[in-house]
């Protein structure tokens, strides 16, 4: 009697999904969300189905699968909670042509499901349609075109100066102009306040600690409290947990100088949203753009001092010459130089991603600077000693490694070379298509 029960309700029950991205919003107000659960509420109960479920994904685009009322929809429709799916047309499934025919081809015939795409006529209870798998294929190749005029476009706009991405913690959109960012003072007295500790010889982890203690805002919790949009998931974290990844993506953010850095990323196909980090002689930068926060000469200073030797030093001031050099054999995180509390004397260096420093490694890795001392002096004793009984070995080892920067120095410049020769043909093929579009 109960199987005879779920079964009634299995009958009576029709999944509505409706689906809406920035490349249907081109298409008018007929593609809306609210349109199309109208459409498909008015045909679904036409048909004789009267307990109704919708389903939808605002502002995710058909090319991929993997949206959540979509993946929630097919898990329900697996576990036989519905008899019928209804969307405006198929590209509404996705566009997607291998993922959409294995669905209509394979899992609703397989689960017995009645598909019902209203505007393209198609019915799968009155029978199949021959013309479904043409209209995936031209549902895809939209898509691919969509996809090229926007990489087009972006091209465009980015070579003109225009920011291609958000702007980063410190500034905002400015309301009068989208394509221009003004200082959000609140957030730009946290960024300089990073790069002013920077130079005074804190790390990361220090500030970040320091930041924690004073119940600062993270750059996520603060954009969430003002209401500001940031694409990506939202971690779970206290709203104050700072962490050195955190600092030291800030520190390299060249658009504190009042500068526009467009193509840092891209994406390999339309199908393929995933976002690689360009190699920087790709990117195109624009400087001076908007009024800067952090001073270039100050920004150029931190960078020379973290991508060579940052020296750390402790809370009384200290320096030691191994800061910055150190890493953790297990984790690749640097080692931090500290004093024994009890005993000053004592001085060290340990993993400054040890978790029971606020990091996730197992180990300490701790050394004492004295042994590290000792251990350091004895190979340049063993290296001053084989340079002078083997002076020829010794120069010929100087001399082939001098060769060897050499060499790379050269081949990084002709890698340049090429690469500004091919973006100069890209934008001669660029401008034609301009022309014969116009």
């Amino acid at each position: 009697m109960k199987q005879s029960s779920n079964k009634k309700s299995r009958e009576a029950t029709a999944f509505l999904y409706e689906r809406l991205s920035r490349d249907d919003n081109l298409e008018g107000e007929s593609y809306s969300i609210g349109n199309q659960k109208k459409l498909l509420t008015k045909v679904a109960k036409e048909k004789g189905y009267t307990n109704l479920v919708h389903f939808l994904d605002d502002g995710i685009s058909g090319v991929t699968m993997n949206r959540p009322g979509f993946v929630e929809m097919t898990q329900q429709l697996e576990q036989g909670k519905a008899s019928a799916v209804f969307v405006k047309d198929l590209s509404r499934l996705g566009r997607n042509y291998i993922e959409v025919g294995r669905l209509t081809e394979e899992f609703f015939p397989d689960h017995d499901i009645r598909l019902v795409a209203v505007s393209d006529n198609i019915d799968t209870a009155e029978g199949e349609n021959e013309l479904a798998p043409i209209r995936n294929l031209f549902n895809e190749w939209y898509a691919r075109d969509i996809s090229k005029k926007r990489r087009i476009s972006n091209k465009i706009k980015g070579n003109s100066g225009e920011p291609m991405g958000l702007p980063p913690y410190g500034y905002i959109k400015d309301p009068n102009n989208p394509k221009h960012w003004v200082i959000d003072e609140e957030a730009a007295q946290v960024v300089r306040r990073i790069f002013d500790m920077t130079l005074e010889g804190f790390g990361t982890e220090q500030i970040a600690t320091q930041f924690e203690k004073e119940g600062i805002l993270t750059p996520q919790t603060y954009w969430i409290q003002k209401g500001i949009g940031r694409p990506g998931k939202t971690k779970t974290r206290p709203a104050t947990k700072w962490n050195g990844s955190t600092i030291t993506h800030l520190l390299y953010q060249q658009e504190y100088c009042g500068d526009v850095l467009n193509f840092k990323t891209y994406s390999k196909s339309y199908k393929n949203k995933k976002r690689i980090h360009n190699d920087p002689e790709n990117w195109v930068v624009f400087q001076n753009v908007h009024e800067p926060i952090i001073e270039r000469a100050v920004f150029e200073q931190v960078q020379q001092k973290r991508g060579k030797m940052r020296k750390r030093r402790t809370s009384n001031g200290e320096h030691n010459m191994f800061s910055g050099l150190l890493v953790c054999a297990d984790c690749g995180c640097n080692l931090h130089f500290h004093f024994n509390q009890g005993n000053p004397e004592i001085k060290y260096f340990n993993c400054s991603n040890y978790k029971g420093n606020r990091g996730t490694c197992q180990s300490t890795h701790y050394i004492r600077v004295d042994f590290l001392e000792e251990v350091v002096l004895g190979e340049i004793r063993r290296l001053t000693k084989f340079a002078s009984l083997y002076e020829d070995d010794f120069l010929k080892a100087v001399i082939g490694h001098s060769q060897q920067a050499d060499e790379a120095d050269r081949k990084l410049k002709e890698k340049e070379l090429k690469a500004l020769l091919a973006r100069d043909e890209e934008l001669d093929g660029l401008f034609e298509r301009i022309y014969e579009d116009n």
